[in-house]
């Protein structure tokens, strides 16, 4: 028998290997150690052993067995349940990284493996906004677009450990200029640093590549299935945990992608990288069919991409910031001053007291058995969230036939500008399910008003909002671009270019998509300027039914059937795997808490008015989904003040569960 203390005094060996960076090779080293001895003790003993003079200071120890960093210096190896059979690694904490951006280019940079994906992230994009590229010279007769070209970075600043400036959501209210030119650095750059950004640094991450080859896109994986769609959310990483922790290796290849489809403060003006990299990431969701759309979105995409990438080539369109837009400041003062004066401002403010509604003749669609439709015109009145419809204009005072309340539905739009038709589907939460709705509008114009209204509604606002009239016109535009007829100029025009309609179009469309039909439609978007027509390539693909669901496959408590989840800004929406139609929809604005049961891997979520659900999810580890439905509700909190730091913290309270 011996004392506690004499106990603790004893010594024992420690083996630790030592990954020498510069001569690329490991050596174990042991150390002759006590249980009370802090983490940066050892280190310090082991430095001294190994008798080689460096900078160690991005050494750190990394146990093997438990897969976790030994980051707090000043625990004791007691604290940390370190015995003599751990295995220690004392290895660098940041290593080379490849990346795959959004627009294919891939990116080698060193970023911390020790730091959770969350930090490391940010970093990231400290790393992009100050790399300074150098001119290299291409072959001119090569037309193949080299998407494997790797970029190194390891040489940036901040990628050797500088410190930069906290994350902000966005400056678009008070951007920084360049020095050299005086034009204004783009927002993207400026959300994570405060350094000056550069001519070329701005252009690279705003250049778009040329389109692929047909070949090239025929052997990229394309989903065909809910199923198959849901497999593209297994592998996020986990924001909480770091790279290493989640055994990525030195010089692994990730994507970085947009998770979130809430992209705020959009301003051609500063935000020319973002543009892009979003439009890189819609464009290759069109093409590889993540997203479905019909044939006719299909040709309006097509001919927006031909229009970016004949002017990506000219070499006059590379200054992205000088637009012709009026500075958001000046704007605001102007509408200011304008209302001051006791004019009318361009920004409408409607009065909160006075709600305005819609009246009209549509035609009501109600689907039947055997597939027999009815159709019949009747007086509908909008009014807050809510349809009511009449017999007839006269009975419009009385009791409506039926009342339904939009807040919370599904709004998918059935057009086809070409045949005339202007439908809006609606599917609407009942105890039994979804309670479909068709509405015919007989123009362009009503079929605008009514769906922005309905669209607004869905979200449990009404017409007075002020995203209102932007929506209709947003709405307007987009039928406007699908509305092309033929021109002399364009019937000559396919002769004399040199391109493939196959690399515009997903492979569903390649067949009954010719170039004299791309050029048709690109009659109405060839005078846009080259961020507006990625943004309206952005717009359009935000107007898709199925943009912004992230599909994962999940088992609902007391189910024996598999279905699809799926998770979108705002709601989610329970989705029959084989059919692909919608069930139940439960918005987050209704959400009271949610949590994970870890021993059964089971989420839970709580809704108003007593509707609690649970699933298990089957296509992805239940952590993916838990932080994808907590960051949505993260960036829901997210104030209109544009200058907000970014609340790492309450991040992942929201997203890392209580495992």
């Amino acid at each position: 028998m011996i004392s506690s203390s004499a106990y603790g005094s004893n010594t024992w060996e420690l083996l630790v290997t030592v990954d020498h960076q510069c001569e690329g090779e490991q050596n174990e080293f042991t150390l002759r150690v006590t249980g009370d001895l802090h983490i940066g003790g050892v280190m310090l003993k082991l430095v001294e052993q190994i008798k080689v003079s460096q900078d160690w200071s991005d050494y750190a120890l990394w146990w093997e067995q438990k897969k976790c960093w030994l980051l707090k210096t000043h625990w004791t190896l007691d604290k940390c349940g370190v015995q003599a059979d751990a295995k220690l690694l004392f290895t660098t904490q940041h290593k080379m990284l490849r990346l795959r951006l959004p627009n294919m280019k891939t990116v080698r940079l060193k970023v911390s493996f020790s730091s959770v994906v969350f930090k490391a992230v940010s970093d990231i994009c400290k790393i992009l906004s100050k790399y300074t590229p150098k001119k290299e010279e291409k072959d001119k007769n090569s037309k193949e677009v080299v998407t494997e070209d790797i970029l190194n970075l390891c040489n940036s600043p901040t990628s050797s450990g500088l410190s930069a400036s906290p994350g902000l959501y966005s400056k678009t209210m008070t951007p920084t200029y360049d020095p050299i030119s005086g034009t204004p650095a783009s927002s993207t750059i400026t959300w994570f640093s405060d350094s000056p950004l550069t001519e070329q640094n701005c252009s690279i991450l705003a250049f778009s590549h040329p389109n692929c080859s047909p070949e090239t896109l025929a052997e990229m994986y394309q989903p065909r299935t809910l199923a198959d769609k849901a497999k593209l959310n297994a592998g996020w990483l986990d924001s909480s945990r770091s790279l290493m922790e989640q055994g990525i290796l030195e010089d692994d290849q990730l994507l970085l992608r947009f998770k979130y489809y809430t992209f705020f403060d959009l301003n051609p003006k500063y935000d020319a990288v973002r543009i892009n990299q979003i439009y890189e990431q819609a464009r290759w969701a069109i093409l590889l069919e993540e997203i479905d759309c019909t044939e006719e979105e299909m040709l309006i995409f097509a001919a927006l991409q031909y229009h970016v990438s004949k002017l990506s080539s000219s070499s006059e369109t590379q200054d992205f910031t000088n637009e012709s837009e009026v500075d958001e400041v000046e704007a605001a003062l102007s509408n200011l001053e304008v209302t001051l004066e006791g004019g009318k401002s361009s920004n409408i403010l409607e009065d909160i007291t006075d709600i305005p509604k819609l009246a009209d003749y549509l035609r009501l669609v109600r689907p039947r058995r055997l597939s027999i439709k009815t159709v019949k015109p009747y007086w509908f009145v909008f009014k807050d969230t809510s349809i009511s419809y009449f017999k007839n204009k006269e009975s419009g005072q009385g009791e409506p036939i039926e009342k339904l309340n939009l807040k919370g539905c599904e709004v998918v739009p059935d057009v086809n500008v070409a045949a005339k038709k202007f439908g809006i589907k609606l599917l609407i939460p009942v105890a039994a399910g979804m309670n479909e709705v068709y509405l015919r509008c007989d123009n362009e114009n009503q079929y605008a008003r009514w769906m922005a209204a309905s669209v607004l509604a869905s979200k449990g606002k009404t017409m007075a909002d002020s995203s209102y009239h932007p929506e209709v016109h947003k709405i307007l535009s987009f039928l406007k671009m699908k509305n092309w007829t033929m021109s002399p100029q364009a019937a000559s025009d396919p002769e004399s270019i040199d391109m493939k309609p196959e690399c515009f179009v997903s492979l569903r469309y390649t067949k009954n998509t010719s170039l004299t039909r791309i050029l048709e439609a690109h009659q109405n978007v060839s005078q846009m300027p080259l961020v507006e027509a990625k943004l309206r390539f952005i717009q359009a693909w935000q107007s898709l039914p199925e943009f912004g669901l992230s599909y994962y496959i999940v088992r609902f408590k007391g189910s024996k059937k598999e279905d699809v989840l799926g998770v979108s800004y705002n709601r989610l929406i329970r989705i029959d795997i084989t059919t692909g139609d919608p069930i139940t929809t439960w918005r987050f604005s209704t959400m009271k808490q949610w949590n994970v049961n870890w021993e059964i891997r089971q989420v839970g979520i709580e809704f108003d008015q007593n509707v609690s659900i649970a699933f298990t999810c089957l296509s992805a580890d239940c952590k993916i989904i838990h932080e994808h439905i907590g960051g949505y509700i993260f960036l829901s909190t997210r104030s209109k003040d544009h200058n907000e730091s970014l609340d790492e913290e309450l991040f992942h309270k929201l997203t890392g569960g209580q495992e």
